[in-house]
């Protein structure tokens, strides 16, 4: 799994040719990525909105530090990309991914025009290690190679993101996934929240 907007699609558009094959024989898509491209018009003229679902990943809101450690546009390309999309009436959603508070201005978030959010929190490993500077103190818990947050500081988290009419939470400990199914997300069987229609 890749990111299906990097530079290179500007130039050879695998992707957009993939989109109108997707297209014609009616199968959804799921569109994850960095890129403000797919809200380019070239894009926009091929989305089908009844098959497209779109989730345009901020890991944070500072433009100026994404560009340490994101090969991406930036954060505010991304926004203005997601609320374009949002106002076209497609399904999109922020994908707050990783989900790394000292990485967030709340306002800024907070006041992103689009209905959904979705949350993943940072899961650290020895390479994650590496790539943030930040305290890794507070993951104690241990699952599947990774050490995660506990639940309550979790919580206490997500409950700075306001302002979205949905919010979804995808998760790897399973514990913690079987809280957010049944208390935060709003499609119980989904944690991508697509829109069914």
């Amino acid at each position: 799994m890749t990111d299906c907007f990097q530079p290179i699609e500007r130039q050879f558009k695998v992707t957009l040719n993939t989109i109108k094959l997707l297209n014609k024989y009616g199968i959804g898509y799921l569109i994850v990525t960095k890129s403000d491209l797919i809200a380019s018009d070239e894009y926009i003229k091929v989305l089908d909105k009844k098959l497209a679902h779109i989730q345009i990943t901020i890991t944070t809101t500072d433009d100026n530090f994404s560009v340490e450690y994101e090969k991406a546009p930036t954060p505010s390309k991304r926004i203005a990309a997601i609320e374009k999309l949002q106002d076209l009436g497609f399904d999109v959603q922020v994908r707050l991914s990783p989900f790394i508070e000292e990485f967030i201005d709340f306002d800024i978030l907070n006041n992103i025009k689009c209905d959904k959010i979705l949350v993943e929190f940072l899961r650290v490993n020895s390479w994650i290690k590496k790539w943030f500077n930040i305290d890794y103190s507070k993951y104690t818990l241990k699952q599947s190679g990774y050490a995660h947050l506990q639940l309550k500081d979790k919580v206490k988290m997500l409950k700075q993101i306001k302002n979205f009419k949905e919010i979804t939470v995808c998760e790897d400990v399973t514990n913690h996934y079987l809280y957010w199914q049944r208390n935060v997300n709003v499609n119980k069987d989904d944690c991508c929240n697509l829109r069914k229609d």
